[in-house]
């Protein structure tokens, strides 16, 4: 093979260009196309950025994407478009993805597949050699998805359990109850805002860009993104104990207000630092060369016609659309006329005035039943929330569906877990959660859904047998059943009432909802 001339090359790297031009052009066209098509799902998570402090960093993803990728424009520009069909198949399956969100009313799984989309849809026109190229400044992309808060409940109660453990080591006295603590300065309690999700959050974004800026090693920049997961955990424990101990050793004079936030995100800004100053003395800052043969760095590429890339373009359309076209026929779909639903007593319980001032916090069902009942001194509340089909904010499973908001100025939550019932002699398994008043009441809750003539309390698996019977055109309705009664110091009593009850009204409760069967 001969040289290259000095004008050969200038209209090689000419042709290059304009090639590279055309790809980028459709490439931006065809995102455009995607969030377009998608919408609902971009302006979702924009929504949610908006409103929520712990996720506005979304704003800042899709422009650190743009940067990475356009810091890599060089070696990219050394690879020729070439278009992949084998792209089509992860559309596909995102697509299917996204259509079982939709269904099931996933949010986190919804902006997963439209975000998988994305990045299937740049894989198909510029071929696979770029999408490795671009791998990271890709899967950067994830996340701007708002996701994490199933983390809360967890990490609320790790920050407890450090809290906890400091102020006992420290000698303090504690008495706990769930994530409910007091010291003889003063009552604790560890509430959404203190679970850590935040700092973790924060954290994982900036670790792992921080790992791929300063590392070449994929090992090291795994092993720095996952010391950002951890050393947050940890450190949100430690943020708590200390805040505790300035209050109780100030009196509860300080780290009581603003103060309180202050030092959180003090102490937090000084891990992060000495986080990424360890990491320093790892940085691998020289760039892999790529030279050809004739000394142009990352070398020239051919050009390649646009019509392949349109071609490849208009096809991901293809795919992508079927999914959004599909997913509005299942949430247009007319629902039956329903009557109200009325559960009589039975077993000797008879309808009764309230106990308490306490309701749960269900949404969006279609029909719903809340009523006391009494027997031989024992009170009861019984609540049905019936759901037909699954829409958005109209779910059975939703984070919106609670016992009480984080911060009620009366209730508190003090323990809710999976626990064992014996039901009419069957056992079957029931969210127990125990509430505490103000003015010191008790209530102990059972809670179930009921899926396709089942109890089913596992949300994941819940929501994935309501989006597939959704989805292939079967009945997708689901209820709710919930009841509670006052306790003391016998648990055991409590239970038992529960059970009984549950077995005395169990049948008039599922001879109402049969009425409701939508097909």
């Amino acid at each position: 093979m001969t040289p290259m001339t000095q004008t050969q090359t200038k209209l090689t790297l000419s042709a290059s260009h304009a090639s590279w031009r055309k790809a980028a052009l459709v490439t931006l066209a065809l995102t455009a196309a995607l969030i377009a098509l998608f919408w609902p799902s971009f302006h979702s998570m924009v929504e949610i950025w908006h409103r929520s402090e712990t996720f506005t960093h979304g704003f800042l993803i899709f422009p650190i994407s743009f940067w990475l990728i356009w810091g890599r424009r060089h070696e990219v520009m050394s690879l020729a478009p070439t278009p992949d069909w084998r792209a089509l198949v992860l559309m596909a399956l995102a697509g299917v993805g996204w259509l079982m969100a939709v269904a099931g009313g996933v949010r986190v799984v919804e902006q997963l597949g439209f975000i998988t989309m994305l990045i299937a849809g740049v894989w198909a026109v510029l071929g696979l050699a770029v999408f490795k190229a671009l791998f990271f400044p890709l899967m950067f992309l994830y996340l701007a998805v708002p996701m994490g808060e199933f983390l809360m409940p967890p990490l609320m109660n790790v920050t407890t359990d450090f809290a906890v453990a400091g102020l006992q080591l420290s000698g303090i006295p504690v008495y706990r109850e769930g994530n409910f603590f007091s010291i003889p300065t003063g009552d604790w309690s560890v509430i959404e805002a203190c679970s850590g999700l935040r700092y973790l959050i924060a954290s994982f974004t900036l670790g792992t860009l921080y790992a791929y800026l300063t590392y070449r090693s994929w090992l090291r920049r795994l092993v720095f993104a996952a010391a950002a997961l951890i050393v947050p955990v940890f450190a949100n424990g430690g943020r708590a104990y200390m805040i505790v101990m300035i209050a109780h050793l100030s009196g509860m004079k300080l780290a009581m207000g603003i103060d309180h936030y202050i030092y959180g995100w003090v102490f937090f800004g000084i891990v992060m630092l000495l986080l990424f100053w360890i990491g320093s003395f790892w940085r691998e800052d020289e760039l892999a060369s790529n030279l050809d043969q004739t000394g142009n760095a990352y070398g020239v590429t051919e050009g390649i016609g646009v019509k392949p890339l349109l071609g490849m373009a208009g096809a991901v359309v293809l795919v992508a659309i079927l999914w959004p076209i599909y997913g509005s026929w299942l949430n247009h779909r007319a629902l039956p006329e329903m009557p109200q639903i009325r559960v009589a007593g039975t077993g000797g319980w008879q309808p009764a005035g309230l106990f308490s001032d306490w309701h749960p916090h269900w949404i969006g069902a279609a029909r719903q039943f809340e009523q006391n009942f009494a027997k031989d001194g024992k009170a009861v509340l019984l609540r049905v929330d019936y759901y037909p089909t699954q829409r958005q904010d109209q779910e059975l499973i939703n984070t919106q569906n609670f016992m009480i908001e984080q911060g009620n100025a009366v209730w508190s939550n003090v323990g809710e877990t999976m626990a064992k019932a014996t039901i009419g002699g069957q056992a079957m398994m029931v969210r127990q959660t125990k509430l505490r008043s103000s003015s010191k009441q008790r209530i102990l809750v059972w809670q179930w859904n009921e899926i396709d003539g089942r109890v089913v309390n596992n949300d994941y698996l819940g929501k994935l047998i309501l989006a597939w019977d959704k989805v292939r055109g079967s009945r997708d309705d689901g209820t709710s059943v919930l009841i509670a009664t006052p306790y003391g110091d016998d648990m055991d009593a409590a239970k038992a009432t529960l059970a009984a009850f549950a077995a005395d009204m169990r049948a008039p409760i599922q001879k109402e909802l049969n009425a409701f069967a939508v097909r």
